[in-house]
């Protein structure tokens, strides 16, 4: 009971300090992951065996680690050092082709190819937004897609914000098609051993049916001001040519050949059972021999703070795990529903939704894997059910507030750095409105393809 209390007080620290947000996260989570091996397992527990399952390093010297994907599921027990290691070699693809200029001329091209016309730019580029962010991180790509658009709205004299928002929007979306596109998915597909196809075939078909609706909705929300803006001429020589981005053709092509194979090695993974472990290392060492003199640059690049910040988040849910704390959540749940799956469904979605809204979604899926997998074995409930269920609420939910994703605070932050600021008021007018469509039509989906 003791180590319980430490657990549950430690994790509910770690969550205030995330959501205040005055200390960096990755320091958060890594001070409250040493305090729960020294408090939990050292002092409340006296336990040896749960540190070295909950640090987890020994998994990484087997075989099944790289080779045989869909065997990992009993990482989800300590850190998932799948997940780092996949995350960290995208991350490293990624400033290679932001340094080629990939992201800037494929944005200028599809502009150019609609003739920089606002309703067509609107569309394509949510289009754009959804597809990238199905392979590469949607934080990268909001990235550059709002620079890109706020120096086009400038060029056009209109207001970049419907078109920020209904990007971040649909970066979110296209994350939740696939297995590596946004955070929770990589932890939920790492940890329960599912397949890039997998996700593709269900968490994908919802966002593709999910992907219409939005554009529909986000383009009838700002119909005025986009029919207005249509009406403007627009001198096609005053806009920089899309060759102009790229920084050396070279590195572009390279840097296009690194992407397609990564792409094609995430899809055919089930079939050649190479880990998105051994994906990540692969695409990481080819980036960086490609880079020459410059990989120590691309190295410096990468996002270690986000790194440190899973590594300390594992840690803290396996002290939730390894308490027993998560079973008796997963009892409740169970309870709360009287074991019906549609029920159950609908309590897991809405909790995920609503709390990713206000709260970083990673954190919330790290913590929810071991309660779905508690809820599958004890009610006969099929487990990949309940992980598109929490996929979904989890990516979508986070769409509904500024704070409630990663994409959302990195797409926000540039649109007032160029003098458009978005407060609270302007960003949920829209966004929490698609963000419940989107969740009701996964619902639905999801009780009538699985229930």
């Amino acid at each position: 009971m003791f180590a319980q209390i430490l657990a549950v007080l430690i994790f509910l620290a770690m969550f205030g300090l995330i959501i205040m947000d005055k200390i960096e996260r990755q320091i958060v989570t890594l001070v409250c992951g040493l305090l729960t091996l020294v408090l939990v397992f050292g002092i409340g527990m006296h336990s040896v065996s749960a540190i070295v399952e909950t640090l987890n390093v020994t998994n990484i010297f087997t075989l099944d680690f790289w080779y045989a994907a869909g065997e990992t599921a009993e990482s989800s027990a300590g850190i998932n050092w799948a997940t780092i290691i996949f995350i960290a070699g995208m991350m490293i693809m990624v400033e290679g082709m932001a340094k080629a200029g990939f992201f800037q001329w494929l944005c200028m091209r599809l502009a150019k190819v609609v003739n920089y016309k606002p309703i067509p730019l609107f569309i394509v580029f949510m289009i754009m937004a959804a597809i990238l962010s199905m392979f590469i991180d949607s934080i990268t790509v909001i990235l550059f897609l709002a620079a890109v658009t706020v120096e086009l709205a400038k060029l056009l004299k209109i207001n970049p914000v419907p078109m920020i928002l209904s990007e971040i929007f649909c970066a979110n979306l296209g994350g939740s098609a696939t297995m590596c596109g946004d955070p929770p998915n990589i932890i939920i597909g790492t940890s329960l051993g599912y397949a890039f196809s997998d996700f593709l075939t269900n968490t994908g078909l919802i966002a593709g049916i999910s992907l219409i609706v939005v554009i529909l909705y986000f383009f009838f929300a700002y119909r005025k001001e986009l029919v207005q803006k249509e009406e403007n001429k627009l001198d096609p020589s005053t806009i920089p040519d899309p060759k102009e981005a790229i920084s050396n053709k070279k590195d572009f092509v390279i840097s296009c050949i690194i992407f397609a194979c990564a792409v094609v090695m995430l899809i055919t993974h089930a079939q050649t059972h190479l880990t998105v472990a051994f994906i990540g290392m692969v695409i990481a060492v080819i980036t960086l021999a490609a880079a020459g003199k410059d990989a120590f640059s691309l190295l410096k690049k990468i996002d270690y703070k986000t790194l440190l910040f899973f590594i300390g988040l594992f840690m803290v849910v396996g002290g939730l795990e390894q308490t027993g704390i998560l079973e008796l959540i997963a009892g409740l749940i169970e309870k709360v529903s009287g074991g019906n799956p549609m029920t159950m469904i609908a309590i897991i979605i809405w909790i995920s939704a609503f709390a990713s809204a206000f709260v970083d979604n990673i954190p919330f899926a790290a913590t929810m894997i071991p309660i779905i997998k508690s809820l599958a074995a004890t009610t006969g409930v099929d487990l990949s059910v309940l992980a598109w269920t929490l996929s979904m609420g989890t990516d979508i939910g986070g769409s509904a507030t500024p704070i409630g994703a990663s994409a959302n605070v990195v797409g926000t932050s540039v649109a007032a750095k160029n003098g458009y600021p978005i407060g609270w008021g302007e960003y949920c007018k829209t966004a929490a409105p698609a963000t419940i469509i989107v969740v009701t039509i996964s619902m639905l989906f999801i009780f009538v393809r699985y229930c």
